[in-house]
């Protein structure tokens, strides 16, 4: 990506982060928590990417990503959408980062199922056991009736 296109996406998403931590300051705590505990380090990070671009050095060559690379990223995104909308985002959480390990980061399966239960175990027990968040069951999960 070109230096001043990973600035642009860099402060993009601190506005957008940033926006987020400033609209749930209002919210009731537990309504608040989850883009808080998303937005700081999201904004954190994105003003770690815009000090890096614009203290690091510049590259003699940067290649510009391949079309097929931006359309994987972006397939991978709409994917996780489509996941939570038909499973729930718990269920959405494990089955795409196990997919995601194997599929594109070619893991092996050890590894892709220890990694997936402990994301998982953190997203449950953050989420779930400590502040009883309620997540909607997805389309397919209703449509079975496994709903809980």
């Amino acid at each position: 990506m070109s230096r001043n296109a990973s600035l642009a996406l860099a402060v993009g998403i601190m506005l957008v982060a940033g926006y987020a931590v400033f609209a749930a300051k209002g919210w009731q705590w537990k309504a608040a928590l989850f883009p808080l505990a998303i937005g700081i380090p999201l904004f954190c990070l994105a003003a770690a990417e815009v000090l890096w671009t614009l203290l690091g050095k510049k590259q003699a060559s940067q290649e510009e990503p391949a079309p097929r690379g931006i359309a994987l990223s972006w397939g991978w995104m709409v994917a996780f959408l489509a996941l939570i909308v038909l499973l729930g985002f718990p269920i959405a959480v494990a089955v795409f980062v196990l997919l995601y390990l194997k599929l594109q980061a070619k893991e092996g399966w050890l590894f892709s199922i220890v990694f997936t239960a402990a994301i998982w175990g953190a997203f449950y027990g953050l989420f779930d056991a400590l502040l009883h968040l309620p997540f909607p069951a997805g389309w397919l999960v209703e449509w079975l009736g496994l709903a809980g």
